[in-house]
């Protein structure tokens, strides 16, 4: 008799683009980030998820008039080009005009996701703007926890600052996310809370954690990345250390489900508590 062959796990890609963003320099932070894929586009897998830091065309910049997007919105452009060319999802954080009559032309802090086609799929406001950084006086704050579709997996976006608050976290699992991402400007001094959290919010939710932080310089602050994929268990399955590059991992949809599915802890979980038993 012939030995039966095993199954071929499922598996979907996920990068991160870990990159020295450049300050109030869009033309220069699209460049870097598009030779950042090029030089490893051999490794990236039709439909992988690639995801871009936190206001990552201008840096973490609180002149709402530099970072905000204008008419021509060039940096949602520049990631659905992105996503076409390397057929992939495009995550990345990006500013615009808070359009509200009440929003006093203050800025959003967003994370934008764009598919293989170049359409956009999901569309993230940063719930809690860094006030300890004066974040609050110039950004707005979302009001919403929202998830998309890539390929067979859920996932729940959010944004720096937002990883110290594992309500807001809670009520992604609670909408099926099974994958969570965290783009960010983290920076070096507190990185070991960044590490930590990240840690947290994958171990409680059971979900892969997407974190992806920046390195360099800004005129306020030293970063020096430390962008992670972290299973259900909280183990760290892919690390990008301190310089630029791209942090890439397989998530195996198979052992995600056999976890779950053995541990199923979510189970237990009291949505009277968060307010969703209304």
């Amino acid at each position: 008799m012939g030995m039966s062959k095993t199954k071929e796990h499922r598996t979907q890609q996920v990068i991160g683009v870990q990159f020295d963003i450049a300050w109030e320099d869009r033309e220069m932070n699209y460049e870097r980030v598009e030779a950042l894929l090029d030089e490893r586009c051999g490794e990236i897998k039709k439909g992988a998820m690639v995801c871009l830091p936190e206001m990552f065309s201008t840096g973490f910049s609180l002149k709402v008039n530099k970072t905000a997007e204008g008419d021509e919105v060039v940096t949602e452009k520049f990631m659905k080009r992105l996503a076409r060319k390397y057929e992939v999802y495009m995550m990345g954080g990006l500013v615009e005009r808070d359009p509200r009559p009440n929003g006093n032309r203050k800025g959003l802090n967003l994370c934008v996701v764009m598919n293989p086609e170049g359409e956009e799929v999901c569309r993230y406001t940063k719930i809690h703007p860094f006030s300890y950084g004066q974040e609050t006086d110039f950004y707005n704050s979302g009001d919403e926890v929202v998830t998309f579709k890539w390929g067979e997996l859920t996932v729940a976006p959010f944004v720096c600052y937002d990883v110290r608050f594992p309500e807001i976290f809670r009520h992604g699992a609670a909408k099926g996310a099974e994958v969570i991402t965290v783009i960010a400007n983290f920076p070096e001094k507190r990185i070991a809370h960044w590490v930590t959290l990240n840690q947290a919010r994958a171990i409680e939710n059971q979900a892969i954690v997407v974190a992806v932080n920046r390195v360099g310089d800004d005129p306020f602050l030293a970063y020096n990345g430390r962008s992670l994929v972290i299973d259900a268990l909280g183990e760290i399955r892919a690390d990008g250390g301190e310089d630029e590059g791209l942090v890439m991992w397989d998530i195996d949809l198979d052992v995600l489900d056999e976890y779950r599915g053995r541990f199923p802890a979510l189970r237990d979980m009291r949505e009277d508590f968060l307010g969703l038993d209304e």
